[in-house]
C-alpha cells in the first residue's frame, strides 16, 4: 500500500511526541522553524487542545522568539464561533508556521473539525506553509487519529478509541509519548483490526517528517514504527469486546535521527541511502 501526505498538503507536515525541549538548544522547535525557508518566520500557536492555554503559549512565544521568529502569534480557539471568527482565520493566513500544541486531541477536532478555521490550516498547508503538532497536535494529523486507551493492556479487542482526525496524511495512526508512556500494546491492537494502517509511536523529543513517500526521524529520542501489514493470524474477529487479541508477525523499527522509513515498499531507510541533507529545507517561498 503507499502511503503519502495528501496531494493537497505541501508544505512540511512535522509530528513531536512531546515534552520536546524548550531551552535554547530545543533542537526539535529548531528544525520546524528552518522547515519554513525563511530567516525570520510568522509563527501561529494554536492551543486548542490544552486547558491552559495562555501558559502554553508563553512557553511556546519564548522559545520560538528565542529561535528568530519574527512574530509569535496566539491563535487562542477556544469554542466553534471562535474556529469560524475572521480575525484568528486572518492569523493562520499569515503564518509560516502553524504549531499545534499537545493536550487533548478530542477537544482538537470537535472544535475545530469542518470549520471554517481549518478549511484555511489546510489551505495555508497547501499554499507551503510548515504544520506541526506535539502530542495531541501530533496524533490529529492523520486521518483517523487514536484518542483513547490504556497503557498497561489495550491488546484487547475495542480497547483502543479511534476517530477522524485532521487528514493531513493518510494510511497512519500516529501515537505519541509512545516509550516514556508504554504504548506499545495500543498500536498492536489498532494493528490487528486495521492491518493497513502503520503505526507511529513517537517517543518524546522525537519527531518525525512525514516528506512525500517517506518518513524521516529526528531529535534526540525514539521513533517506534509497528508494521501489521503482512501479519498472518489474529482472532480478533472472533472476540468480544474486551477480550483479548492474539495477533502473529508483526514487524517493528526503532528510528532514530539520521534514519528514514519507505512507506511505498515499507523499508527502512538508513543514513547512506537517504544522505546528509535529507532533513533540509526543501521549501522557500515568500
Amino acid at each position: 500500500m503507499n502511503i503519502q501526505v495528501n496531494v493537497a498538503s505541501r508544505g512540511p507536515l512535522i509530528a513531536i511526541g512531546g515534552a520536546e525541549d524548550k531551552s535554547r538548544e530545543a533542537a526539535i522547535l529548531k528544525r520546524v522553524v528552518a522547515f519554513s525557508g525563511k530567516k525570520a518566520p510568522v509563527v501561529g500557536v494554536i492551543t486548542t487542545a490544552s486547558a491552559i492555554p495562555q501558559e502554553v503559549f508563553d512557553g511556546y512565544e519564548e522559545v520560538f522568539s528565542n529561535l528568530g521568529a519574527a512574530e509569535v502569534l496566539d491563535v487562542r480557539i477556544r469554542s466553534r464561533s471562535d474556529a469560524a471568527n475572521p480575525d484568528l482565520i486572518a492569523m493562520i493566513e499569515r503564518a509560516d508556521v502553524i504549531f499545534i500544541s499537545g493536550g487533548d486531541q478530542m477537544r482538537l477536532t470537535n472544535i475545530l473539525g469542518a470549520s471554517p478555521f481549518l478549511k484555511a490550516l489546510r489551505a495555508r498547508h497547501a499554499e507551503g506553509a510548515v504544520v506541526a503538532g506535539t502530542s495531541a497536535g501530533a496524533a490529529c494529523q492523520s486521518s483517523t487519529m487514536v484518542y483513547g486507551g490504556a497503557a498497561t493492556d489495550s491488546l484487547r479487542k475495542g480497547a483502543v478509541k479511534m476517530a477522524a482526525g485532521f487528514g493531513f496524511i493518510d494510511g497512519v495512526i500516529i501515537d505519541t509519548h509512545f516509550l516514556e508512556r508504554g504504548r506499545f500494546s495500543r498500536l498492536l491492537e489498532v494493528g490487528a483490526t486495521n492491518p493497513e494502517f502503520l503505526g507511529v509511536g513517537i517517543g518524546e523529543d522525537a519527531a518525525v517528517l512525514f516528506d512525500g513517500n517517506k518518513i524521516l526521524a529526528f531529535g534526540p529520542g525514539h521513533v517506534i514504527l509497528v508494521d501489521s501489514s503482512n501479519i498472518t493470524h489474529s482472532n480478533v474477529f472472533e472476540l468480544n469486546d474486551g477480550e483479548a487479541v492474539t495477533v502473529h508477525d508483526v514487524k517493528m523499527h526503532a528510528l532514530v535521527e539520521g534514519y528514514g522509513y519507505s512507506l511505498s515498499d515499507r523499508r527502512v531507510l538508513g543514513p547512506d541511502e537517504l544522505g546528509a541533507n535529507s532533513l533540509e529545507p526543501k521549501i522557500a517561498y515568500t
